[in-house]
């Protein structure tokens, strides 16, 4: 990643959004060629000179410190994740092609067995860990249920990127296909801020942006988000449309992985959905037949 053109990017792109009334500042008039604030308006909501945002602008970050970055993140109203990215991109321009990282983030496929056990002992709670390029790294029965479409492909891991843009069962499996695009898009954005030299994670985003024109457009906005909570709206093949809420938990023992865990409201018609998956997915039914979609993944896999 080009981490000089990303901080570019992304000031850019945040200043261009806000309004004078947005940041309280006053409109003499004028005519103003470019959307957004002017540069020596964000330098003057931050309190420094312009010479100096319009340097960090132009991507040279050295020896920027984190109080100009969050005087900068309070003149741009960013948000958390914003804050967060910014600071990650300014620190891996400062680290070069060799960042000295505390501690190495776990990406690759090994999965403890305990993390395992615990995803197995769920049996009513589908439930997964990830890691920040979106693979699925480790799966409970019922989650493999609920994400059938996901593992009809073989390539492995399953990844939610791929999926989305590259899958033409995606528009059909997600009800809001644009917030599953924008929000995976986001998401992979703000990896690539915190991982800027994981290859693995450079081929991704080229396979994707090369493959799919919606992807290139969301990826050239340059918006982050970070994974905690929120609803997936999902159009089952075998069960119908299902309302699941979501948490995700940063793993303390295994950085750069999420566990995330998927409810239903309870009485709802997508807790019956869920049931009727649990019992097909259920150990003791694998036998039976009962669930088409499950039998073909298992004889894929």
């Amino acid at each position: 990643m080009d981490t000089r053109n990303d901080i570019r990017e992304f000031l850019t792109t945040r200043r261009a959004r806000l309004t004078l009334d947005d940041v309280d500042l006053p409109d003499f008039g004028g005519r103003r060629r470019v959307p957004g604030l002017r540069r020596e308006e964000v330098a003057l909501l931050a309190g420094m000179s312009v010479e100096y945002y319009v340097r960090l602008e132009r991507g040279n970050a050295t020896g920027v410190s984190e109080s100009v970055l969050d005087g900068i993140s309070r003149a741009l109203r960013l948000d958390d994740a914003e804050r967060t990215h910014l600071h990650d991109l300014v620190r891996a321009a400062n680290q070069g092609a060799h960042p000295n990282r505390r501690r190495p983030r776990t990406t690759t496929a090994q999965i403890r067995p305990g993390m395992q056990q615990l995803l197995d002992a769920m049996q009513t709670v589908p439930a997964f860990v990830q890691n920040g390029r979106l693979d699925i790294l480790a799966i409970n029965r019922l989650g493999q249920a609920v994400f059938s479409e996901m593992f009809v492909q073989p390539q492995r891991p399953a990844n939610f990127g791929r999926f989305v843009f590259l899958d033409s069962r995606a528009p059909q499996y997600y009800r809001d296909w644009d917030d599953a695009a924008q929000q995976t898009v986001a998401l992979l954005r703000a990896e690539a801020g915190r991982s800027p030299y994981d290859r693995t994670l450079s081929d991704l985003v080229g396979e994707l942006s090369t493959r799919s024109e919606q992807f290139r457009v969301l990826w050239a906005s340059h918006d982050v988000r970070e994974h905690r909570t929120g609803v997936k709206r999902i159009r089952h093949p075998l069960v119908g449309d299902l309302d699941l809420q979501y948490e995700a938990m940063s793993l303390s023992n295994d950085l750069g992985l999420s566990f995330i865990a998927y409810t239903a409201a309870p009485d709802s018609t997508s807790s019956e959905a869920l049931a009727l998956l649990t019992s097909w997915s259920a150990p003791e039914a694998s036998g039976r037949g009962s669930s088409p979609a499950l039998d073909a993944d298992a004889s894929a896999n």
